[in-house]
């Protein structure tokens, strides 16, 4: 640990004063000439995280000045005192949260290195507020790997911290530690410990598990009360009974097909009620509490959504349940509290154009709640409220250089697939196009990854937002198989490769023309991972509807995902490829046909169109072998190929210079191809 402590007014006015500077911007920005630097898109912020003490007095943020390693910065709010908590000269302060009211965990990062340089482990380190009793927990050294205590109460590299706060009313916090098979502990998962572990002492003690754990979840008060296990392809739910300090089995599912009955355990309210996902038999997912007397889900859900499925987290104080925070189109906040309800409504009247989600302190013994504020045009920032003088005070911003009012809108809208399936979507256009804009756009079809999650919500995204500055409209579908939409959405997916999911995103095309908001001509299919592979389908597909393709870090092989290649090892566990992809993806022997006929690799002689190709060299979800067996097939037949390997980077781009380096392609790329009105076409 290094540093030395700033000026503490000096720092201050860099903390609070940045994002009134911001302020002042947006309200009187003039239109710009030219569109915002790449870099203000694509570089690390200087602020990137704020979070307040159990009882609101302090708030602990993550910082750097001038471009130099991050720090934990902690404010006294009354005095507005500043202490620098920690920093380091070799790495970053990675994630963070508060042990109690005197005391914060760490652990860090290095955000000048790639995946393929890092010379550390995140390790873990406790310290109190003002700086004092500084101590590492866990080693930060990969040398340190082996299962045994290398220091005095300092535990091996392979720790890391829990994200759950529980009651934050004493000096222990929880680490995980995964065991995994192989030599050198980078095979198959085998099962997770948890770990007790007081950030004074170092002491620490082992949670006895049910069996092969895989997951944890703390109760209210902070102690282990969920562990889900792994055996093959059953995931079994254990519930530690306070009564008899024993497991006993709750549920049992299909860990990777789920079923009618399966659930999801979310958190425990201060009452002790488990509170829970699940359907019960419909369509789409809603927040029930599950009694574990009767082991039964609750008749009526507490929140269900009429066209997605429940995605959020309780929201609690020590000792009462306030609201729920849940995802539809945006991220919204149903409180239950009246106090709760009626300071959100005096946020939102003050910021009115924005999503404000209010973080509580624990036990309040000061005025303060933190707010989180973004839009589709506003990138995420942070304000402390002051809930007796209505008084808000900017703490930062995450992209600062981002002015709002040079951003584009964002909407969901919902199109038809051409077997009638409604598909969601996000719509990003530049300013004005929407409203007599003009010529037709040319078009990014962005398409996620996964493909089993959901790809969007309503916010600031730098991606859509950058090309939408330099003049593109993007769609971002919610193709079947996306998650997040109901069962039968997602179900709709399944082996659907290269088939009905690819037709989605043509569909999405096809509307977007009809709307008057894509020129034919002028469209191009982007993505990566999932993205990436349907990229290359797309093209294969529908060879006239897309001008050109964009695939970073793609699958290009069905087949290669189950049977790899010498030259590295997939991250992808072999229950998963035994029991989960066949069904999802497709069964390598069963499906032979139809997997040779979906693999952008054996059909890569189709594809004529323009493409830029870009992978991380230490990839392990998709590896390099990927890239190079297409990359070769594809030059065979096609002159117009940009290739690019990031030797340091894995599964998408940890540092700034190479995403800038990428987009810059990327704009490029499709000014060269879609970017510009080709002399004698009709528009």
């Amino acid at each position: 640990m290094s540093g030395h402590l700033p000026h503490p007014i000096h720092l201050l006015r860099i903390v609070f004063l940045c994002a009134c500077a911001l302020l002042i911007r947006v309200a009187g920005a003039a239109a710009p000439v030219a569109p915002p630097p790449l870099a203000d898109f694509f570089d690390n912020p200087a602020f990137s995280a704020a979070t307040l003490s159990p009882d609101g007095k302090f708030l602990a943020v993550r910082y750097n000045k001038d471009n130099q390693r991050d720090r934990l910065i902690v404010i006294e709010l009354a005095n507005r005192d500043v202490k620098v908590a920690a920093s380091f000269s070799d790495r970053d302060v990675g994630n963070f949260q508060w042990v109690n009211n005197e005391r914060l965990v760490l652990d860090t990062t290095d955000k000048t290195v790639g995946p393929g340089d890092e010379r550390y482990w995140p390790g873990l380190y406790a310290v109190n507020r003002d700086g004092a009793k500084f101590r590492q927990l866990v080693q930060a050294s990969a040398s340190f790997l082996q299962d045994r205590v290398v220091s005095s109460n300092v535990l091996p590299a392979n720790h890391f911290l829990v994200e759950q706060t529980g009651a934050q009313n004493s000096d222990d916090v929880y680490v995980i530690n995964p065991k995994r098979e192989g030599l050198h502990g980078d095979g198959d998962l085998k099962h997770v410990n948890l770990l007790r572990l007081n950030t004074v002492t170092g002491r620490s003690e082992t949670v006895r598990r049910p069996g092969p754990a895989m997951g944890w979840l703390l109760d209210h008060k902070g102690e282990p009360r969920i562990c889900i296990t792994l055996d093959k392809n059953i995931q079994t739910t254990w519930y530690l009974d306070p009564a008899n300090n024993q497991w006993r089995e709750i549920a049992a599912f299909d860990a990777y097909l789920g079923g009618q009955d399966t659930f999801t355990p979310l958190a425990f309210a201060p009452d002790g009620s488990l509170y829970v996902k699940s359907a019960r038999g419909k369509d789409k997912q809603a927040l029930h509490t599950f009694n574990l007397s009767t082991m039964q889900i609750s008749a009526e859900p507490l929140v269900v959504l009429a066209d997605y499925d429940f995605s959020g987290e309780l929201i609690t104080t020590r000792d009462k349940l306030l609201g729920v925070r849940y995802l539809s189109d945006a991220r919204a906040t149903v409180w239950f509290d009246a106090r709760m309800k009626t300071l959100q409504e005096a946020i939102d009247a003050a910021l009115p154009a924005t999503v404000n989600l209010v973080e509580v302190p624990a036990h309040a013994e000061a005025p303060w709640v933190l707010v989180r504020s973004y839009s589709d045009r506003q990138p995420e920032r942070y304000l402390l409220y002051n809930v007796d003088t209505g008084k808000f005070n900017p703490v930062g911003s995450t992209h600062e250089r981002i002015v709002p009012a040079q951003m584009a809108a964002q909407e969901a809208v919902r199109y038809k697939a051409r077997d009638g399936l409604a598909i969601p979507a996000w719509l990003t256009v530049p300013n004005g196009a929407r409203n007599g804009g003009g010529n037709k756009l040319p078009l990014v079809l962005l398409v996620h990854g996964g493909p089993w999650v959901r790809g969007g919500e309503w916010r600031w995204a730098a991606d859509s937002q950058f090309l939408a500055s330099r003049g593109y409209a993007v769609l971002e579908p919610e193709f079947r198989g996306s998650t997040g939409f109901g069962r039968a959405h997602y179900h709709a997916g399944w082996k659907q490769w290269g088939l009905k999911m690819q037709d989605d995103l043509a569909d999405g095309a096809r509307w977007a023309i009809a709307e008057g908001i894509a020129d034919p001509k002028r469209i191009c299919i982007a993505g990566a991972s999932y993205g990436g592979y349907a990229t290359l389908m797309g093209l294969v597909n529908d060879a006239a509807l897309y001008q050109c393709g964009i695939n970073w870090v793609g699958v290009t092989d069905i087949n290669l995902l189950y049977t790899g290649h010498w030259s590295s090892t997939s991250d992808m566990s072999s229950d998963y490829l035994k029991y989960g992809a066949p069904a999802l993806i497709g069964d390598p022997v069963k499906d032979a046909v139809q997997l040779r006929a979906t693999s952008p690799l054996l059909q890569a002689a189709r594809i004529r169109q323009p493409v830029l190709l870009a992978y991380g060299a230490v990839d392990r979800r998709v590896p390099l072998y990927h890239g190079k067996k297409f990359v070769e097939a594809l030059k065979e037949h096609n002159p117009d190929v940009e290739w690019v390997v990031y030797q340091e980077e894995a599964h998408g781009w940890s540092l700034p210079k190479n995403r800038i380096d990428f987009w810059s392609r990327v704009e490029k790329f499709l000014q060269r191809h879609i970017g510009t009105a080709r002399a004698g076409d009709e528009r």
